[in-house]
């Protein structure tokens, strides 16, 4: 087989570059370890920047997302039983959106299926050979068939676990990476939102997050400890422990149900440096990870996707190579604005174990100074909408 591209990875942000590509007239094949089924019952983030919107609707996708997508002007922050409120449109001047990443990798596959591109599903022992020579190609098998696709370039978008980082030698990256002391522990139910927007509180027993997937379904999350399973949260503790971490009026209208989907996610801050290896491009999770604190995995995945697409579209359609010798440079200086942004809603907002009275007493100076200054919210706001590609 020959490809232009091999996209290692069939999750949103290896379909939106191979669908983006395609549409340019460039081939690219996908090859995804899973099934389609497995990949779509991923529950994940569902709160989308604007830059991703705009790629959506570059690649002909948004039709569905502006139909039934949820538009926020901002968001609430509670601490000690108090709320305020962060006015994205008016500080910013753009909203973000609610569509679950369910959603948006259903519109890519579906996309994909109806543009006739290949996909490979179920594959196993991926290698990715020669990157650094002439000749870059990758070997898959699948069932008991073996694959090779020779290739110009690979795109690796297999997440955290998957070979494309590991084929960069150890000698030649540099990983970085903060493990927090604690997870979160997410509710899905078919009941009405809490509230119009997403509510982030913190509180004396730790963090919660209400937020939602559409006007009938809610995710919620609460901070626990690592060593914690959802069998040890059956769905009447989990609620409750929910209402004594919201201000009181919230706590009173709160619509409980049964749990569609429970788990517990840990947090870590991951990057890896450089995001470029020869003919290897990293991609998304394979290249970083954010705690979901403040929504930034997907959109950072989105925002490689930008600077890839265009890169490579400049190499094939231009003959300019500018775009592809600065991709890592130039993904990682978001990357890493985008890690700052959220340690720091994540230091602010949880409680960690070793906190002393004086750490809990900046953690409260931080949250009046979001309080009061107009400043403060709209550096917040800014990164929240989404920094500029």
């Amino acid at each position: 087989m020959r490809s232009q591209v091999v996209i290692i990875g069939g999750g949103p942000s290896g379909l939106l570059l191979g669908h983006l590509l395609h549409r340019r007239g460039i081939d690219t094949v996908v090859l995804e370890r899973r099934t389609r089924a497995h990949v779509l019952s991923r529950i994940r983030a569902g709160i989308l920047e604007q830059g991703l919107v705009k790629l959506m609707r570059e690649a002909g996708l948004s039709a569905r997302l502006e139909r039934e997508a949820i538009t926020h002007d901002g968001t609430c922050i509670a601490s000690d039983g108090e709320e305020f409120r962060i006015d994205f449109k008016a500080l910013t001047g753009v909203p973000v959106v609610v569509y679950g990443q369910t959603e948006v990798t259903r519109d890519l596959y579906d996309a994909r299926e109806a543009a006739d591109a290949p996909i490979h599903f179920e594959v196993e022992d991926v290698e990715i050979l020669d990157v650094e020579g002439t000749r870059p190609h990758v070997t898959f098998r699948q069932g008991e068939t073996q694959h090779r696709i020779d290739c110009d370039f690979v795109a690796g978008c297999d997440g955290f676990h998957g070979v494309s980082r590991q084929t960069i030698p150890v000698a030649r990256r540099r990983e970085f990476e903060k493990v927090y002391p604690f997870g979160w522990l997410g509710v899905l139910s078919e009941t009405p939102p809490i509230h119009h927007e997403l509510i982030y509180a913190n509180s004396p027993r730790g963090f919660a997050l209400c937020s939602m997937r559409n006007a009938a379904l809610s995710r919620y999350y609460i901070q626990c400890p690592l060593s914690d399973t959802p069998d040890d949260w059956p769905d009447q503790m989990f609620w409750g422990e929910l209402r004594r971490r919201l201000p009181a009026e919230h706590a009173e209208t709160l619509v409980i149900g049964p749990s569609v989907e429970k788990s517990i996610a840990p947090l870590r801050s991951f990057v890896c440096e450089p995001m470029r290896w020869g003919r290897l491009f990293l991609c998304g999770d394979a290249a970083h990870i954010v705690p979901p604190t403040g929504a930034k995995g997907l959109n950072t995945a989105a925002s490689d996707v930008h600077y890839l697409y265009h890169a490579l579209m400049e190499h094939y359609e231009d003959g300019e190579d500018a775009g592809l010798d600065a991709y890592s440079e130039r993904a990682l200086a978001r990357v890493w604005k985008a890690e700052r942004f959220s340690w720091w809603m994540t230091n602010m907002l949880h409680r960690f174990p070793e906190q002393t009275g004086f750490d809990l007493r900046i953690q409260r100076a931080e949250l009046a100074f979001l309080r009061d200054n107009s400043d403060a919210q709209a550096a917040m706001a800014q990164n929240y909408v989404g920094l500029p590609y």
